[in-house]
């Protein structure tokens, strides 16, 4: 063995060995557990960050602890490869999105060996080969026919610089999250997955996902927002079509005191003809974004569209206002509005002088007036402080007629039959979730596989021309999508009846490729989406990736595990049993990013300390789910341990070693080496807790280190010592091996051992060794420390009250004071009270 640790020849060596015995390439096995662990896929943008390294180096080690167990694991890796980026990319620096791709991805596989995750290589994908997009494609068809997918106008978020819809999570302060550049809401036709439809199932099945923290089954739960409420009509004075509206608050009807309309609901549209004022308010509400968090924040602006509906109940008049706060996307485009009772509604009609009418009070009620808009007391109306904001909060009806002194609760009932004897609404059960958008105006994406017909119309491309592969000869200037402006691409015979058509130049969102990568990890085939072993390794273990994606990615990803199943390319209901969101690297309190200068280059250290250093400080700095603050003295101090670990190697081979199969168990130990083996079996017990239970890794680390500061402290050169140091230097190389697995394996080798470290079992406790017959317990007078004393494990309470007393150290604290008490805690410690 070299006497001194030299990381990167041992790590390369490794790695190397790795690759030609393929020790991580798995198939399925029945006469093993399957573990199927998956951190979430990277975009191939250039170079691995410290996000990348840690989220991927939790993965390795729970993947190789779940092996050492005696698991079949899988463990693949691959690209999520589409994108905006790549197409920007190439605008700056001439070079194709693809080429872009491919060469970020070589670089990036390369920077994840050196790291050495044990990744099954062979089932390495990348979402723009077309190879995997094809069966995206004909999923989509598939979904296409059972009536899960749709064209519709909507209104979307543009960026006019990239050409391109974005998310709302993707509109940051009313600008586009890439470029910066100010977003315009637009009305466009678009691609819509009717992910609706599963919105029940998708809330109920959060209740069996026991292995995922709460605050993303709760954040899920929200976001699919489910509500009971009321449906009901307004008739429009003039019109045959009346206005509908769906409200959670049927009890607040009868305070009603104007309608909201979007500016491309019908009606808004009827009152613009021939009214240039209303006209230019509707040009106003086409360039403002749609995202619900800038439509909480912005200023309510509006205009009154001279249309007048009428009541439900009471038939009064009710003005119709356009409204920029009112979404055609959203519902039925149309609200109304209770100024009293909704904070926005309040606003809105103090800044256009709207009748404000209360007709909830909270039970105990208030002796002030409550004011309408125009600052005067409203008649007979007890006041919940109306006149400054609304009062939201359910309570007692007043000003409501025959609803009169009810509840909130009670008149929702009343207020819904009333409605539904008349045939003017219903209950109804609602969903704040919307359909999913999935297509994007841009090119580095994949083609949405529809042809359009004069006569035909919409047309699926047939199965046997799929894929529908991006052509390579584009331009892309940022003018127009390069598919439309293609000279052939969008040129296609109609597949029925042969004419000339047009084929569809939108391509798919990105969350589309990600929404099913793990199942194709799982059962990749030429043949088929999925093969039939995709059903033997999902769902997903272990699933590891940042809060970022605790809505849209995990969202799309169960409502696809869904769509799967129904077709019957898979049998589990969700696709990831446990969920792991690991926190942020920061540095100086910020998150690393390239703006703020404060990144740290993984390669670098790699070069300088090895790749074991480096996870062993991104496991030791602080648990998985917290954020990490990175520290330079911290990867030094990593580096320290793995050089005295290397060192107490060392040593022990160069003292000779253990003797020749010793069977430490059966030895007869002296105090000091049971001491020693009884805290090293106790680690293990501890290690096994932390990894197999709590993924608390930074605590099994440090239970680690103390257990090799002991082994520095422990000079006994007899036989009996060698023999416990070669089992406790066995067992921390084990313990620490999924973490720093090069070291670790060259260690293993010079301890004697034949079997590569990869394939060898989790240690296991000797429970004979945490046995003691003795104990050390501490003598306190007053509560201060004095002493301590080794005694039996069996020693009564009156024997250790005896010996306390008669210790000299605490005769010297006790002498010539009454003793008042003595308390025993068994095994701890002896207080005692003068």
């Amino acid at each position: 063995m070299q006497e001194n640790y030299k990381p990167l020849a041992i790590e390369q060596e490794v790695q190397q060995a790795w690759e030609k015995s393929g020790v991580f390439n798995v198939t399925e096995s029945s006469s093993q557990e399957k573990y199927y662990c998956l951190s979430m896929f990277p975009y191939p943008s250039g170079k691995l960050h410290m996000g990348h390294v840690r989220n991927y180096t939790i993965g390795d080690v729970i993947s190789r602890y779940q092996r050492m167990l005696g698991k079949n694991v899988l463990q693949p890796m691959g690209w999520d490869a589409f994108g905006l980026p790549a197409e920007n990319a190439a605008m700056q620096n001439g070079v194709h999105p693809a080429d872009w791709t491919y060469e970020n991805i070589a670089y990036m596989r390369d920077q994840l060996k050196r790291l050495g995750f044990g990744y099954d290589w062979n089932r390495e994908l990348a979402t723009c080969d077309p190879d995997y997009y094809k069966w995206e494609q004909w999923f989509f068809l598939k979904l296409l026919e059972k009536g899960l997918v749709y064209k519709k106008t909507a209104p979307v978020n543009w960026c006019p610089h990239d050409m391109t819809v974005l998310a709302n999570e993707q509109v940051i302060d009313g600008c586009c999250w890439r470029c910066d550049t100010p977003v315009e809401r637009k009305e466009i036709a678009q691609w819509f997955l009717k992910i609706t439809a599963y919105a029940d199932e998708l809330l109920a099945s959060l209740d069996t996902l026991d292995g995922w923290p709460e605050q993303v089954k709760t954040m899920q739960a929200n976001w699919i927002g489910r509500s009971e409420g009321v449906e009901m009509d307004f008739p429009v004075l003039g019109m045959e079509e009346p206005v509908r509206i769906y409200t959670t608050r049927p009890d607040t009807l009868m305070g009603v005191t104007y309608l909201a309309v979007a500016a491309g609901h019908p009606l808004a549209l009827k009152a613009a003809e021939n009214n240039a004022e209303i006209n230019a308010f509707l040009d106003e509400c086409k360039v403002m974004e749609t995202s619900e968090a800038a439509m909480e924040t912005m200023e309510k602006r509006g205009i009154d569209s001279g249309i007048k509906a009428l009541h439900p109940i009471t038939g009064e008049p009710v003005p119709v206002w356009i409204a920029n706060f009112v979404l055609m996307g959203y519902g039925t485009g149309a609200v109304m509005s209770v100024p009293a009772h909704d904070q926005r509604d309040f606003e809105f009609a103090q800044k256009y002088g709207i009748a404000i009418k209360q007709v909830i009070f909270a039970a105990d009620g208030a002796d002030d007036d409550c004011m309408d808009a125009g600052g005067r007391a409203m008649q007979g109306a007890i006041a919940d402080d109306c006149s400054e904001q609304a009062y939201t909060a359910k309570g007692i009806l007043r000003n409501s007629g025959q609803f009169d002194e009810m509840t909130s609760e009670q008149a929702f009932a009343a207020i819904a039959e009333t409605l539904e004897k008349a045939n003017k609404g219903e209950r109804k059960t609602m969903f704040r979730l919307r359909d999913w958008g999935v297509s994007r105006q841009r090119y580095w994406g994949a083609p949405i596989p529809v042809i359009y017909c004069d006569d035909c119309g919409t047309v699926p491309v047939p199965e046997q021309d799929l894929p529908v592969q991006l052509p390579r000869d584009v331009i892309l200037d940022g003018s127009q999508s390069p598919l439309v402006a293609h000279p052939t691409f969008s040129h296609a015979d109609c597949p029925k009846c042969g004419k000339a058509a047009r084929r569809e130049t939108d391509t798919f969102d990105t969350f589309m490729e990600s929404s099913w990568y793990f199942a194709r990890f799982a059962g990749s085939s030429a043949d088929n989406m999925l093969a039939e072993s995709a059903k033997h390794w999902l769902p997903v273990d272990q699933y590891i990736g940042g809060i970022e994606h605790a809505i849209l990615h995990l969202l799309y990803a169960r409502f696809y595990t869904k769509l799967l199943r129904d077709e019957g390319l898979l049998v589990c209901d969700e696709p990831f049993k446990k969920l792991l969101t690991q926190g942020m690297v920061l540095k100086d309190g910020s998150k690393m990013s390239k703006s703020k200068g404060n990144t740290v280059d993984p390669q670098a250290l790699i070069d300088q300390y090895g790749a074991d250093t480096v996870r062993l400080f991104i496991m030791f700095a602080a648990p998985p789910e917290q954020s990490l603050e990175w520290s330079d003295s911290g990867v030094e101090g990593a580096f320290r341990f793995l050089k005295r670990l290397w060192r107490q190697v060392y040593l022990h081979i160069e003292a000779g070693g253990a003797p020749a199969a010793a069977n430490v168990s059966a030895l007869n130990l002296t105090e000091e080496q049971q001491a020693v083996r009884r805290q090293l079996h106790q680690t293990i017990q501890k290690v096994t807790d932390d990894y197999g239970r709590r993924y608390t890794f930074n605590t099994a680390i440090a239970a680690n280190m103390e257990m090799v500061n002991t082994l520095t402290k422990f000079t006994d050169s007899s036989d009996n010592a060698k023999a416990i140091r070669q089992e406790a230097l066995e067992a921390i190389v084990l313990m620490l091996s999924p973490m720093v697995p090069h070291i670790c394996h060259q260690l293993w080798h010079d301890l004697g051992q034949t079997q590569p470290i990869v394939s060898v079992a989790w240690p296991s406790v000797d429970a004979s060794a945490l046995v003691q017959d003795s104990i050390e317990l501490v003598l306190q007078v007053n509560g201060k420390l004095r002493s301590k004393i080794s005694v039996s494990i069996n020693a009564s309470k009156d024997e250790l009250e005896a010996l306390a007393l008669n210790d000299e150290h605490v005769q010297r604290f006790i002498e010539g004071k009454p003793v008042k008490k003595v308390i025993v805690v068994p095994k701890k410690l002896v207080n005692i009270v003068v």
